[in-house]
């Protein structure tokens, strides 16, 4: 039972790299991260319960597990290892095809090189293929581990304190006159703000800050944007979890005024762009790729 279970964890990992790397090629040879995602649930069909499964972490699932092959590619020279904000296909990615079998020999092969830079042994490289699970030390991994700190920090605060912490945020991010309402029949608005674009264009901003622990649904983007009409031209909703693929399309509805979402995942990026209470540290990750040609 227990190798049935393994298989099913490896499966779930490898099974996501061909359809990451013809996922990039149809949007272009690059993409963000979660346009990524999206074109690989709608190459594969992934169902919306499954999409909208959400990680104790608070992370999406589906997404984390889309971006956990990324490390994987990019060490066989199929996506460039520049910054994490844009993926992008290199020459040898756009020119290569995979299916199920030759993923998971990239998989198998990873591991064996990785497990002999630890442990340089006949034993590691024929055990490779017994290793189950996503690889370790990886900049995904230490990544994830940040990610899982950061919420888990920010999920142990009151309401109150995540809301005085959304605007220490928005003032990071150029709002002024940022301010919480502090009242309870505001329909949902915790606060406000004012984004001044230049010196003779800005525009009002609401906000509302939601500790969740499953993905939030529509019902609740729909809630803000009534409660803003009249009163602001942009709403800001901040969580510490994640959005349904329903709630990140009525963000997004034509015609109806925009909803800016702001997920766990999303929040920590904030924090680590203004380096908000996070501390940077560098981290170097073996280049295999690049010490093969020396061989």
């Amino acid at each position: 039972m227990a190798e049935k279970k393994a298989k099913t964890k490896q499966s779930e990992f490898v099974r996501w790299f061909a359809p990451l790397l013809q996922a990039l090629k149809d949007l272009g040879g690059s993409a963000a991260p979660r346009e990524a995602s999206q074109r690989v649930a709608e190459i594969e069909k992934v169902p919306d319960v499954l999409r909208n499964e959400v990680l104790g972490s608070g992370q999406e699932r589906f997404h984390n597990q889309v971006c956990w092959p990324r490390q994987s590619l990019v060490w066989e020279g199929l996506i460039d290892s520049g910054t994490r904000g844009v993926w992008s296909l290199t020459p040898k990615g756009l020119a290569t095809q995979l299916d199920a079998a030759s993923a998971r020999d990239i998989f198998l092969e990873q591991v064996r090189k990785r497990a002999a830079l630890k442990k340089p042994t006949i034993a590691a490289s024929e055990n490779a293929a017994d290793i189950d699970d996503k690889p370790e030390d990886t900049p995904q991994s230490d990544e994830d581990a940040s990610l899982q700190s950061f919420l888990r920090v920010v999920k142990d605060f009151s309401p109150n304190g995540f809301e005085r912490l959304s605007m220490r945020l928005l003032r990071e991010a150029g709002f002024e006159r940022v301010s919480v309402t502090g009242r309870s029949n505001d329909g949902g608005i915790d606060g406000v703000g004012v984004l001044q674009l230049n010196d003779l264009v800005s525009f009002n901003v609401v906000f509302q800050c939601k500790k969740w622990e499953g993905a939030v649904p529509p019902k609740e983007i729909r809630d803000l944007r009534g409660a803003m009409a009249g009163r602001a031209e942009k709403g800001i909703f901040l969580t510490t979890s994640t959005f349904t693929s329903s709630a990140r399309a009525e963000a997004e509805r034509p015609g109806a005024v925009p909803i800016e979402l702001v997920d766990g995942e999303k929040l920590f990026d904030m924090f680590k762009r203004y380096e908000l209470g996070l501390k940077p540290r560098t981290v170097f990750d073996i280049d295999l790729a690049f010490f093969e040609q020396f061989k």
